[in-house]
């Protein structure tokens, strides 16, 4: 069942709580934030000072965080669980928000495969009836928690457009890993013309990708040489580039 703004939010269902009391369901009039996150990753780290201060800041408007660590690479649980413990008792010794282990894939099971979320962090915004009114990145949440917290977020504009873009990605990413399935190892060895027709198989996908839009006419102008085909896409990718002000404008 997909997993997205407006479902009900899925069960808490961690092995152990290495830090705060333990929580086995969300209470109603309350707003919580369900955290993704691993000692390993350094974009959970470098959120997690904010996290204690975003605790602070609402923990009298009825918000609790819970961080859960679920992805630790450890030969087995034990192991696992006391590498977390200790890494927390060093860098985080005053951490004022919940702390969940799971260890055998329960909560990715229930919350990041079913809003196919990949990476972490992942951030869950639980609203005070239970549903999902937020997934994404930590660094959101300073725009998204004072109106969840308010009440105004889930029927806003704002809110619809987030989510939709985010399923927008999560579509894209489903396209297009097949696509780097087969152009990674053909740009590893080397093996232009295969490169080519894996990337030109992802155009035919998906046309208007700028990052499929760029490798076609690297591998034509810098690979294969074939100037006559490839230098009036590059043109054409830096005009729009311009026009539509594309992030991506970096790499030119």
């Amino acid at each position: 069942m997909e997993l997205r703004m407006g479902s009900p939010a899925p069960a808490i269902k961690v092995e152990n709580w290495l830090r705060g009391e333990p929580l086995t369901n969300f209470r109603p009039g309350k707003v919580y934030l369900v955290e993704f996150w691993a000692t390993w990753c350094r974009p959970c780290v470098h959120a997690m000072p904010h996290l204690i201060e975003l605790q602070e800041k609402y923990k009298d408007s009825g918000f609790e965080i819970i961080g859960v660590a679920a992805c630790e690479k450890a030969a087995t649980a034990d192991e696992a669980r006391t590498n977390v413990d200790a890494w927390l008792t060093e860098k985080f010794p005053n951490l004022n928000y919940r702390i969940g282990f799971d260890y055998i894939g329960e909560m990715n099971k229930l919350w990041m495969d079913p809003s196919s979320s990949i990476g972490i962090p992942t951030s869950f915004v639980v609203d005070r009836d239970g549903h999902i009114a937020f997934i994404g990145h930590p660094a959101e949440l300073d725009d998204v928690l004072p109106k969840v917290l308010n009440g105004s977020w889930r029927s806003s504009y704002e809110a619809k457009a987030v989510d939709a873009k985010r399923i927008s990605r999560v579509r894209e990413s489903s396209l297009s890993q097949p696509i780097y399935a087969k152009l990674g190892p053909a740009m590893q060895d080397e093996d232009w013309p295969a490169a080519l027709l894996a990337i030109e198989e992802g155009l035919a996908v998906m046309p208007d990708s700028f990052d499929f839009r760029r490798v076609h006419a690297d591998i034509l102008l810098h690979k294969l040489r074939d100037i006559k085909t490839g230098l009036p896409l590059m043109r054409e990718l830096v005009e729009d580039a311009i026009n539509k002000k594309f992030e991506a404008m970096s790499w030119v």
